[in-house]
């Protein structure tokens, strides 16, 4: 069983089928020839979570029968990706879903038509070229990373060949300007917050140095800046993809399906003819198109206003999820965990993580309408971070926490103040914040030393708590006050709203001495 002889027609679709693969409903071929002649989406990076989110996305569409045409992918960074992902398998991967009961879900993916190297020094440019000119296109899109959208000095001073995504997504967008001012959409899909801005702030700076320098017309600039032609709409994407897991590798091969292969490009970008991602994805995207768009909504994506995507993004970073991986990873690291999947089987962390959603952060939310608040957090506490595929630990989460903090805690502790909310209803969100201070000792419960993660600013924290010891209750605690009124850290003084002397009665208890991680965790989470 292999990809290539889906285009061929060499293979007993009988056969895939018996072995649980969900194969293309569409004619493969049909939707490569008017997709070459009439291009309506070109995508920006040609990693996993592109082959496993936005390409399986279009896949459901086109498996409707309502939609005829694919993507081309484009990548700008790691060309290897192009030769050893995308070319020896006709542009086919396998998406395979991770699901929490245990189970796997195959699906071809078939929707990318062209992979193509996003760069001058290939010939695949003039195809780029072209397809940009033509007055079909609708909408280009990224998962780049959000450093993908950075630029520097260096980069504005190359003219008209920049070596940046962005630069060259401009130099592109003038082919379309110069065609005829053509509208186009400019769709981030990265998940970094208002994506759609960072997208926007990338390109302009090209267009602005560009023009200033006389390489490019005032128009252009014009041209960019009138939302009639082109616009940078904001999108929320949620869906964890990780390398290429062994298990699923064997259980592939267990079936007969031989495109299973590990690749790392020179750049070590690790990747597969298969891709594997868990079972629950989001996407929500503004809905501000200049040309029309792919029906992506026949494949899940869920359309809506700016200020709606604002608020999906508020809900899942400030309450949903992200507060939930933080907690999760201050106290596995204490209690001696290595994977969150591990960690929800500990009833004193499950408990921990769905009280300070359900209970806590959830009065301070607001409802986006498109998803309800209460089933995202059932989502991620029953099938997200209970997955045993998902290899995710604590000690890559708490990487950044001091920089995590004021927007995954601070933000719900900062809408309780000005909504009047009665602060004593927050007591496992201080219990979090006063388990910082006990992490950065960088004590287990059990005594064994761990080096926490790397954070900005980690040694001059660690510096503030260095007078403290672990097992002596009669110290000056008085360093705490130095912390916890760290607007910086916390997004708030707290000791200024009233919290600062709860926390440090908490962090008391976690330093009492060995077991006073689990003592304390499980007195509270109880008591709630």
């Amino acid at each position: 069983m292999k990809l290539t002889s889906l285009c061929t027609g060499n293979y007993d679709a009988a056969e895939w089928e018996a072995k649980g693969y969900q194969l293309p409903k569409f004619d493969i071929a049909s939707v490569v020839k008017k997709t070459h002649d009439e291009p309506t989406w070109v995508h920006f990076g040609g990693g996993n979570i592109f082959r496993a989110f936005p390409a399986a996305i279009l896949n459901d569409a086109l498996n409707t029968g309502k939609y005829d045409r694919g993507v081309i992918v484009a990548e700008t960074f790691d060309y290897d990706i192009i030769d050893k992902a995308y070319a020896p398998y006709n542009n086919l991967s396998l998406s395979v879903s991770l699901c929490s009961n245990g189970t796997i879900e195959k699906k071809v993916i078939a929707s990318v038509t062209e992979a193509l190297k996003g760069d001058y020094q290939f010939e695949d440019w003039k195809r780029l070229i072209e397809i940009f000119k033509a007055p079909t296109l609708q909408m280009i899109s990224f998962t780049i990373t959000e450093k993908g959208y950075t630029y520097n000095d260096a980069d504005l001073a190359r003219g008209l060949q920049p070596m940046f995504a962005m630069g060259k997504v401009c130099a592109l967008l003038l082919e379309r300007y110069n065609a005829g001012a053509l509208p186009l959409t400019v769709q981030s899909m990265d998940n970094c917050s208002h994506n759609g801005d960072k997208a926007k702030a990338g390109v302009m700076a090209y267009a602005e140095k560009w023009v200033a320098d006389g390489l490019a017309p005032q128009g252009f600039l014009d041209y960019l800046k009138d939302e009639t032609k082109i616009t940078f709409p904001w999108s929320m994407i949620d869906k964890i993809t990780p390398r290429p897991h062994q298990k699923v590798k064997e259980l592939l091969a267990a079936d007969g399906f031989e495109d299973n292969d590990y690749i790392e490009t020179d750049k070590h970008t690790f990747t597969a003819p298969f891709v594997n991602a868990e079972e629950v994805q989001y996407l929500v995207v503004e809905d501000n198109y200049t040309n029309g768009r792919p029906p992506l909504e026949l494949g899940g994506t869920l359309y809506t206003t700016r200020e709606t995507v604002d608020q999906v993004e508020t809900m899942k970073v400030t309450t949903c999820l992200n507060p939930l991986h933080t907690a999760m990873s201050i106290y596995g690291c204490m209690l001696d965990y290595t994977l969150i999947s591990a960690e929800m089987a500990d009833e004193d962390l499950r408990a921990f993580v769905q009280k300070i959603g359900y209970i806590e952060a959830m009065p301070v939310v607001t409802d986006p309408g498109v998803l309800n608040p209460y089933e995202f957090i059932g989502d991620v506490i029953n099938k997200r971070l209970p997955n045993p595929f998902m290899p995710d630990a604590p000690q890559r989460i708490s990487t950044d926490t001091s920089q995590k903090l004021p927007i995954r805690f601070g933000e719900t502790i900062r809408k309780y103040v000005e909504r009047g909310l009665d602060m004593n209803n927050l007591i496992l969100i201080p219990l979090t914040l006063a388990g910082y201070a006990r992490y950065l000792k960088g004590v287990k419960d059990n005594g064994e030393t761990f080096e926490p993660s790397s954070d900005p600013l980690l040694e001059e924290l660690q510096a503030i708590v260095a007078p403290l010891e672990i097992g002596k209750a009669d110290q000056d605690w008085s360093c705490l006050k130095k912390l916890y009124s760290r607007k910086d850290v916390f997004g708030q003084d707290l000791y200024a709203i009233g919290l600062g002397e709860k926390i440090e009665g908490m962090v008391k208890e976690l330093y009492a001495g060995p077991g006073a991680v689990r003592n304390t965790l499980h007195k509270y989470v109880s008591a709630r």
